[in-house]
């Protein structure tokens, strides 16, 4: 990596999930960051990046921002030679998905990139989007060259009336790209599947965290569906941003996913530390009762149909390749990330 220390960075969404990590990856870099958020004066949720940047060599600035308004990115972006965007609600529990996933996901891309486009000094964008991007259901495998996911698949199948938080992906990194066609900096886009791992700052609003919450309060407890999907280690989707950001040959997407697996195959590594004193899954639960329950576990059947006892393959050459991507075992980060629950659960 080649780190041009004389310019700021800026990050949205800093107090999410994957941002965190990112903030903690460039305050040991010594790099001054540009940081927004809803609200700069709520030293509560700030309190955890504040505690990172005085024990580290970076400088941690905060600007007040939002999604769904372009006002506040340019004060945060002056300046900057790269901007993470980060910042995209990841949910199941929603009302409106146009209101609570697409807006915030389509328009906050507009609002960032076209901001950033706005100065010279940015000299490179990378985006967090997501394998939802890529695919809607682990059935689509099967369709696509070689039978593997790959950066040159699109999702084409997810609507505002099926998995909406895909669609809303697609939508904003298409967007990404169409912003980036004609603007002076570069973009690159980081696409990882279900990111997994401890958080920094207590429990995050992330599906990821609701998982776990499901899991440790015995919801799976007389068995987990074999749900083919792929796992990554938060780290290393904040590795994978620093890495995307400072390396010259790094273009186009990056699929980041350590593990190509199932949901009962990565709760299963939970069982020799956490199972004596958690009500934990120890076998997979039939994909018959899985599909007869899903209106109460607030899943879609055609989901279930789609995904259950279906294999999930995905190509993560190029985020080894040319990132150096080194993925953790799968065990490390479930035990890591179900510890951290514990030690913060309210």
């Amino acid at each position: 990596m080649n780190i041009d220390r004389s310019l700021s960075v800026a990050v949205t969404g800093a107090t999410g999930y994957v941002a965190g990590w990112i903030i903690k990856r460039l305050l040991e870099e010594g790099l001054t960051i540009h940081a927004t958020v809803r609200d700069p004066e709520a030293t509560d949720k700030l309190k955890a990046l504040n505690a990172l940047a005085d024990g580290s060599p970076g400088t941690l600035k905060f600007f007040k921002a939002d999604l769904l308004s372009k006002e506040g990115f340019a004060d945060a972006i002056e300046g900057c030679g790269v901007v993470f965007h980060t910042a995209s609600p990841f949910t199941s529990n929603f009302k409106d998905p146009q209101r609570e996933l697409i807006d915030p996901a389509l328009i906050g891309t507009r609002n960032v990139l076209e901001t950033a486009k706005s100065f010279e000094t940015v000299k490179r964008v990378v985006v967090t989007s997501s394998c939802a991007a890529i695919y809607t259901d682990a059935t689509e495998c099967d369709s696509v060259e070689g039978g593997v996911l790959t950066e040159a698949n699109w999702n084409e199948t997810a609507s505002i009336d099926y998995q909406p938080y895909s669609y809303s992906k697609t939508l904003a990194e298409r967007e990404a790209w169409r912003i980036a066609e004609d603007a002076s900096f570069d973009l690159v886009t980081i696409n990882p599947c279900l990111v997994m791992g401890p958080a920094i700052g207590g429990i995050p609003t992330s599906e990821s965290f609701s998982i776990i919450e499901r899991v440790g309060s015995g919801e799976f407890k007389q068995g987990a569906p074999r749900l083919g999907i792929g796992f990554v280690d938060v780290r290393e989707v904040a590795e994978a941003h620093l890495r995307a950001a400072f390396t010259p040959e790094a273009v186009g997407r990056f699929i980041l996913s350590g593990h190509c697996s199932d949901l009962l195959t990565a709760l299963l590594t939970l069982q020799a530390r956490f199972g004596k004193d958690y009500k934990l899954p120890k076998r997979a639960a039939p994909k018959w009762l899985v599909w007869l329950l899903a209106p109460f576990i607030k899943l879609d059947r055609k989901f279930i149909a789609n995904n259950v006892n279906i294999e999930w393959r995905a190509d993560n050459s190029k985020s080894r390749e040319v990132l150096g991507i080194e993925y953790r075992p799968l065990s490390e980060t479930m035990n890591d990330m179900f510890e951290y629950w514990v030690e913060h659960r309210s």
